[in-house]
């Protein structure tokens, strides 16, 4: 098979984007739109699914939202096999719902810690789960889970999200161990800090007139010395879920700048 561009094209595809309402998950999304796919996304509530729905036709992306807890696996299961019903199985899907709580491991109630991981570590493996078998039976699919750099690094008051990254990373792995003669990839996508609307308090300039000490901090730390855009998700995102990356699995693609590569300015 020679190359051309058409192999990054993702026409007829169904990508389920978790949690995808606003942020990186939407920027992912409307990336794989913008490459022909068919847009399906969840969140908690009516609420959320809706104001999602709302974002993407903003963007004239004709997207389906569902109800789902991604950590509840009936659940799962049903909204896969109502996606299914509704506009087909799912081609692509992208692991992208997540939280996190900063707090000092040693003020962290275990129950804390327990629900970061379960919606940051167990719900990828359910969500995964629910695709896999129909992935199986069309004859291949991909995985794109949502790492971080804590899936390498250790930061103050993120042991949690850190533990869960860094299972993510090794459940990616290990599903394209486990799936790959299914002509399944499975890869990873680790964003660096992203100029997001979540993030843009840090990046306000301060009453003296100097950067935020966080924003000073991050550019700083980053050879290309300035935060990423959502749009450097991108090519990554359409890379990764189109026939591009056929024989690309089990890695983690981390679009940091080179933060990971960098140990920092010298004094």
């Amino acid at each position: 098979m020679e190359f051309n561009m058409d192999m990054f094209r993702l026409d007829g595809k169904v990508a389920l984007v978790t949690g995808a309402v606003y942020g990186i998950g939407f920027e992912i999304a409307r990336s794989l739109a913008t490459a022909g796919a068919k847009i399906v996304f969840n969140n908690l509530n009516q609420e959320s699914v809706d104001e999602g729905i709302a974002h993407y036709k903003e963007a004239g992306i004709d997207a389906k939202g569902y109800v789902c807890d991604v950590t509840d696996e009936e659940a799962v299961q049903a909204m896969v096999q109502q996606i299914k019903e509704d506009v087909g199985s799912v081609d692509i899907l992208v692991n992208n719902a997540g939280i996190i709580k900063r707090t000092p491991m040693i003020e962290m109630d275990a129950a804390d810690f327990r629900q970061v991981i379960d919606v940051d570590l167990n719900a990828p493996f359910i969500v995964s789960k629910a695709v896999i078998p129909d992935m199986i039976e069309k004859g291949g699919g991909k995985i794109i889970n949502i790492c971080s750099m804590m899936s390498e690094l250790g930061r103050e008051t993120v042991s949690a999200y850190a533990a869960a990254k860094g299972g993510l990373k090794m459940l990616t792995k290990n599903i394209a161990s486990e799936y790959g003669q299914y002509n399944i990839q499975c890869n990873g996508i680790g964003p660096g800090y992203i100029a997001t609307p979540q993030t843009a308090p840090l990046r306000e300039t301060q009453e003296n007139g100097e950067r935020h000490p966080f924003d000073q901090f991050i550019v700083g730390r980053t050879p290309a010395a300035r935060w990423g855009e959502p749009i450097d998700l991108a090519g990554p995102s359409v890379f990764l879920a189109s026939s591009a990356s056929d024989f690309v699995n089990g890695h983690v693609l981390y679009v940091d700048g080179g933060i990971l590569a960098y140990i920092g300015k010298q004094p």
